[in-house]
């Protein structure tokens, strides 16, 4: 049986430290469009302190819940529905961006798609639990888990926001790997997959002008690679050490949306090659401490639950960091704790403190 300990003090940090630099570092890439646009420098820093500051209060209560008490039909199956209605919904309001990803309610918005993540995660963990022997029947366990996953993922590419789906899918194929499914069901998933995945990349328009930019960026470095390039500018001229905090260059209109999709590249400029690795080091200690917790966990549901929710948080800074540095095509993906966004800062704050509850029933 599971005894009681203290919480995981380097996620705990690890989380803290990353969520205190992305308040600077919004503050830091904001600032000046912000008084372009509102007549306020503090537009965007008082808005993502108020979300930092809400997501913490829910952590620091969800932290203190028993994990075991979300594992209710009631609880799972009203989030799931709530979240499916919600990811709907978008699709009959008002589009934002020329997209349909907000819900908006007077001056305050967020996002269906974040709470996908953490809906699709509980669902998964509270399916799964106890179908492991049977984890390799795919008309009883697997079809039903993979349901929620696919129309979710459809959903939010619709919306569109192929990049979100894509870790909804993640998030589902790693809880199964570790709830045992055999290899050969990931072949027979990337059969229809691939395809789909290809006409979504090269059969839309604006999706196949972001991967030949991907590709040479430099054939339209003042058009469709502007973005990519300006983002290895911002990666480079940081040099070792950075040129300084609030000293950046690119983020003054060249950057495309610095203080979220991009807050990398700022990071990177201002804090140097320094400042970039300790980031890449703090969520790669979440990422040992959060798969440590799931490995080392007995309870099947807190194991899933644990995967789920560190992949969730990885894999998006995985993906956000390689758009930055060139690696993967633009995508818009934020970068956990440290982009503006409230939604994201909020669900992955609450869902760190179901993690760390996870933390204290250990072996």
């Amino acid at each position: 049986m599971a005894k009681q300990v203290g919480i995981d003090k380097w996620m705990f940090a690890s989380t803290l430290v990353l969520v205190a630099l992305g308040v600077v570092m919004v503050f830091s890439a904001s600032a000046v469009m912000a008084g372009e646009r509102f007549g306020s420098p503090y537009h965007f820093l008082l808005r993502q302190l108020g979300w930092v500051l809400a997501g913490l209060a829910a952590m620091a209560v969800i932290m203190n819940i028993d994990y075991r008490r979300w594992k209710h039909p009631g609880i799972v199956f009203t989030l799931l529905g709530i979240t499916t209605l919600l990811l709907v919904a978008v699709f009959f309001l008002d589009r934002s961006h020329n997209t349909h990803r907000w819900v908006k309610l007077g001056a305050m918005s967020f996002q269906p798609s974040e709470l996908a993540k953490p809906a699709l995660i509980l669902f998964l963990a509270f399916f799964l639990e106890n179908r492991t022997r049977m984890i390799d029947d795919w008309r009883h366990t697997l079809l039903p888990a993979v349901i929620p996953a696919a129309l979710f993922a459809i959903l939010i590419v619709k919306q569109p926001d192929l990049g979100t789906a894509i870790v909804c899918l993640g998030i589902t194929a790693a809880i199964f790997y570790i709830a045992g499914v055999r290899l050969r069901y990931f072949a027979y998933a990337a059969i229809p997959l691939i395809p789909a995945l290809y006409i979504l990349l090269f059969h839309v328009g604006w999706r196949r002008d972001r991967m030949l930019a991907f590709l040479n960026p430099w054939a339209d470095p003042q058009g469709k690679g502007f973005h990519i390039i300006q983002s290895l500018i911002a990666v480079g001229t940081g040099g070792l050490t950075g040129i300084g905090l609030m000293e950046g260059k690119q983020k003054l209109f060249y950057l495309p949306e610095p203080h979220t999709d991009f807050i990398y590249a700022v990071a990177s400029e201002e804090l140097g090659l320094i400042g970039a690795i300790i980031i890449v080091a703090l969520f790669s200690i979440f990422a040992w401490r959060g798969f440590r917790t799931a490995l080392r966990t007995r309870d099947t549901f807190g194991r899933y639950l644990a995967t789920g929710i560190t992949t969730m948080i990885v894999l998006q800074a995985f993906f956000n960091i390689s758009v930055v540095l060139a690696l993967l095509p633009t995508k818009g993906i934020t970068l956990p704790f440290i982009s503006y966004g409230g939604t994201s800062v909020f669900v992955m704050l609450a869902s760190v403190g179901v993690l760390l509850n996870i933390t204290q029933q250990t072996e």
